[in-house]
């Protein structure tokens, strides 16, 4: 899974400022950026933030998009806020199987940058949460669906993105132990060779995801324990969210991170 991010307009710029073109940059930060909830030093899905995205329609001048894909065929508002909370994530394994992704997978893919993402950990009935970011600290790039929805009663259009997921890598199969869940789950990475097969439409979707799946994926992660997420401890959209907290019930350095 994959609920909570931190991100910032720095790190929605990255692949406009590879395309090194100044005056896109600019325009990108003066119209774009005020139409977003930039910064979030942490971001709960569920609040559908507003953010920039990377589309295969232009994969170089990103959109204004809020988090939880809304299908195309959704035609209530009543409809749009009941499946909104259950289309953040879209599982790498079933995307072409669930009407919410389906056409979204073959036709909508984009990237959301990110600094960083926060998951829980579970022990002795408790949950602590961790931050988890790139070693080089360069921005994480996540594959993801979006969509274009219009709004039945103002006629205005809403882009809207899921965060495509994958089964979790060795340092995620010890932090996100999650009792429910059948397995660990963390988003799909994209190296940079890769963002470029994830938006291209030379080759099936299908070919993409495989070949990202089976990439020789480099990107070294690192983790350490936060404070609260959730409950009257959660200190909110601050900087200091990410900042390490340690809990002296919870030895991280056992958990060989």
């Amino acid at each position: 899974m994959c609920y909570d991010v931190k991100t910032s307009l720095e790190a929605q710029l990255k692949r406009a400022q590879r395309n090194q073109d100044l005056k896109a940059i600019e325009e990108i930060v003066e119209k774009l950026g005020p139409l977003t909830d930039l910064p979030l030093h942490h971001a709960s899905g569920f609040t559908h933030p507003e953010v920039l995205i990377y589309t295969n329609e232009d994969p170089w001048y990103p959109i204004v998009a809020t988090w939880g894909l809304i299908p195309h065929w959704v035609n209530t508002v009543e409809q749009q806020k009941k499946i909104w909370n259950s289309t953040l994530n879209a599982r790498v394994e079933t995307i072409f199987e669930k009407p919410a992704f389906r056409d979204a997978a073959h036709e909508k893919r984009c990237i959301f940058y990110v600094d960083g993402f926060y998951e829980h950990h579970h022990f002795n009935n408790n949950t602590y949460p961790f931050f988890i970011h790139p070693k080089n600290k360069k921005p994480l790039a996540l594959a993801a669906l979006w969509s274009k929805w219009q709004h039945p009663e103002h006629g205005g259009t809403i882009n809207s993105f899921s965060i495509v997921t994958t089964l979790g890598n060795g340092m995620m199969a010890k932090i996100h132990n999650n009792p429910k869940l059948k397995e660990p789950r963390m988003p799909l990475l994209l190296s940079e060779e890769m963002e470029e097969r994830w938006l291209s439409s030379n080759t099936t979707i299908e070919k993409q995801i495989e070949e990202v799946l089976n990439s020789t994926n480099d990107i070294a992660l690192k983790a350490h324990t936060v404070g609260k997420l959730r409950g009257k401890n959660y200190l909110g959209n601050t900087e200091s969210i990410c900042n390490e907290v340690e809990y002296a019930e919870l030895d991280a350095e056992k958990l060989n991170l």
